[in-house]
């Protein structure tokens, strides 16, 4: 299926999920039928449609559709892509920036299609680590470059909100493949997605 912009709901499972959300709002202590709370459940199923949305989209197909031969073949770095994913341990929110970069082996990719298909893993429940690994994969296995490096900093509102309760910690996960695992090209790679723009 091809990446969507725009908001799409299969009505059969609306119906479905907002019946299970009046419920969930009643066996927590809620009156469903109140003002404030009479179209919640509807908007809570279509925004779980929206937020899971990655689950019918083919990230590699998104990146074949905007390959090009091209001779470049220095190093391409997209940084500081928002993400937001929901994780699949407690359905709470997790965000933060992703940074992408490979190395062409005779073939760029359009640049919007990294957050694209960074947006189709992360519209899943998810995991950090996971997340990182599939965004990692999907580019090398797809367009086939010297090397990809893709790192993920994220906070995550499973430990913000509940649990430990830090509200200030930052997880980060990194992944290397192909010329990345040279030392001298990964430290070249961090030293960019850390630097302004002047």
């Amino acid at each position: 299926m091809p990446y969507k912009t725009f908001e799409e709901y299969n009505m059969k499972v609306t119906d479905d999920v907002k019946e299970r959300y009046e419920k969930i709002i009643e066996d927590l202590g809620e009156d469903a039928s109140r003002d404030g709370l009479k179209k919640t459940p509807e908007r809570a199923a279509k925004a779980m449609q929206f937020l899971t949305q990655g689950y019918d989209q083919d990230a590699a197909e998104i990146l074949k559709s905007a390959m090009f031969k091209e001779s470049y073949d220095e190093m391409v770095i997209v940084k500081d892509i928002e993400i937001y994913s929901l994780c699949e341990h407690h359905i709470l929110p997790f965000f933060g920036k992703a940074h992408v970069a490979y190395i062409p082996n005779g073939y760029i990719v359009g640049l919007s299609k990294i957050p694209r298909i960074i947006d189709i893993y992360s519209r899943r429940l998810q995991v950090q680590e996971r997340l990182t690994e599939q965004v990692l994969d999907c580019i090398n296995n797809t367009l086939k470059p010297k090397g990809v490096a893709v790192v993920i900093e994220a906070a995550h509102m499973c430990m913000m909100m509940r649990g430990v309760q830090k509200q200030n910690s930052v997880t980060t996960t990194s992944g290397f493949k192909g010329a990345f695992q040279n030392i001298e090209t990964r430290t070249e790679f961090l030293k960019l997605i850390s630097e302004k723009l002047s």
